[in-house]
């Protein structure tokens, strides 16, 4: 008691004394620490703005009569080694394979910006041979190329990227048959260097001639975009 009271007497004192002394009695209160800038949404905006944006390609199909196997194997393929494929087709919906196979539009041709692409992929099938001459296909074929893209094209569908004027004096391929050669003669009669071969690579683009063909032009669509 007595050690507690002596300190007490101390304290008063010394408190007085530093008053008198104008010595400010805050120097004793516990100090805070300086607060901290608040940075999580600066930190978590600055994350997201560094993520890089996935890489998409595009797909086009007739929205009748496409071949189930010209698109489902591609897109299989380039989904699995990290690309996000968009469809689109005349019009919008589902678009129906001929083996009843359901590709599911996802943006309709006038919003197409070949900028937001990696590469845009024709798809064969019964049904596009009614769309050889569809100028919204054209167009979409001429501005991918335009702007440096892969255009890639399978089975009768490279007839449109001739007809698009796009393949002259570049080699390409198409699918034929021993009583059906009409569609070479749409790729000669357009410029084209025709070769009789599965899968033929000129520049950035790619052709196919045939739905058995459909993994080896997946292959050489991804080996391209992995090499640009």
């Amino acid at each position: 008691m007595k050690k507690r009271f002596i300190h007490s007497i101390i304290l008063i004192v010394v408190g007085c004394g530093m008053v008198l002394w104008g010595v400010p009695l805050s120097l004793f209160a516990p100090q805070q620490a300086p607060s901290t800038p608040t940075t999580t949404q600066d930190n978590s905006y600055n994350k997201l703005t560094n993520i890089p944006m996935e890489e998409k390609i595009l797909m086009v199909v007739a929205f009748k009569d496409f071949c189930d196997e010209e698109y489902f194997v591609p897109k299989k393929i380039l989904e699995k080694a990290g690309f996000s494929i968009d469809t689109t087709s005349t019009q919008n919906g589902i678009a129906i394979g001929s083996e009843s196979g359901e590709a599911i539009i996802h943006i309709e041709i006038d919003k197409i910006n070949p900028q937001d692409y990696e590469a845009i992929i024709f798809c064969g099938g019964s049904g596009v041979t009614n769309e050889l001459d569809n100028q919204k296909f054209h167009k979409l074929a001429k501005d991918f190329y335009q702007n440096d893209k892969v255009v890639a094209a399978i089975c009768v569908a490279p007839a449109l990227l001739a007809k698009a004027e796009i393949l002259e004096n570049k080699k390409a391929t198409v699918w034929s048959s021993s009583l059906d050669k009409g569609f070479i003669k749409i790729l000669e009669e357009n410029g084209v260097i025709y070769e009789d071969n599965s899968v033929v690579i000129d520049n950035n683009i790619i052709t196919a001639n045939s739905p058995d063909t459909a993994e080896e032009f997946a292959k050489g669509i991804k080996k391209l975009l992995s090499s640009e």
